[in-house]
């Protein structure tokens, strides 16, 4: 199994280096974001009661991570409906590779990129706007961006793979990915101060609003149990559901 998992990681690696421009083209809203909005932000935080304890970086660049997250790795499956068109995973269904083995490798190359990408964005926001934040969050904020990446990647596989379908496949993921950014409060937090009452209570029905109230406990150093608990139960329960139904996406359809 790991060899197999190897071998198909190896493949999406190779055609990955070949095209690093695709890197960088993924990091591009984001650091749009942290660049145009960022100074507002600043502005925002000084003078609005109701956000979390921390400064404006420390708020915008774990919601930033986490939106890098929920469009790159939400997205990945479009890969997947390539290789439905051109052949190509119907050649790899006929080699001894288990079927979990070709999930599990695109889902370890999509989460090394992601992991990437947020590198180079933490490293910009501290250069260039002084973000400050300690070495340890930031290392458990990336493990929680792999996380998530492994699971929206794993998703997005499987609906891929159900749908079958180019045209249809990105206006399903839009009508998904809206919602979730929105009630994820990247760009501003949703806080019972900030928001109606509904709104709030509706946030906490979205699971990736509990890991991002967990990123930003981490960078700002806030390792304690509220910080960090919900947050982190919730990322390990939906991992586990995500791989599950995608591992059993591509048996059942690659059967």
């Amino acid at each position: 199994m790991l060899r197999d998992i190897w071998l198909v990681f190896r493949r999406h690696m190779a055609i990955s280096l070949r095209n690093p421009a695709w890197v960088l083209i993924g990091i591009m809203q984001p650091v749009l974001y942290l660049v145009l909005f960022g100074p507002l932000m600043e502005k925002i935080v000084s003078s609005t009661p109701g956000f979390p304890p921390g400064d404006a970086w420390q708020i915008l660049t774990p919601g930033l991570l986490v939106q890098l997250g929920l469009f790159g790795s939400m997205f990945a499956g479009f890969s997947l409906l390539a290789d439905l068109r051109t052949g190509v995973l119907e050649r790899m269904r006929v080699t001894p590779v288990s079927r979990m083995a070709l999930l599990l490798g695109r889902v370890l190359h999509d989460s090394v990129q992601l992991i990437v990408q947020a590198v180079l964005l933490v490293a910009l926001a501290a250069l260039v706007f002084g973000m400050r934040a300690p070495i340890g969050g930031i290392v458990l904020c990336l493990v929680m961006v792999a996380l998530l990446g492994v699971t929206l990647s794993s998703c997005s596989y499987a609906i891929a793979l159900l749908l079958r379908s180019e045209e249809a496949f990105p206006a399903v993921l839009t009508s998904v990915s809206v919602p979730l950014l929105l009630l994820t409060g990247i760009l501003v937090p949703i806080t019972t101060e900030l928001a109606p009452n509904w709104l709030y209570v509706l946030s906490r029905i979205n699971p990736f609003a509990h890991v991002m109230d967990a990123e930003r406990a981490s960078f700002r150093g806030d390792y304690s149990m509220d910080g960090l608990l919900t947050g982190s139960v919730v990322l390990f329960v939906v991992t586990v559901l995500a791989v599950w139904w995608g591992a059993r996406t591509f048996q059942r359809e690659n059967a």
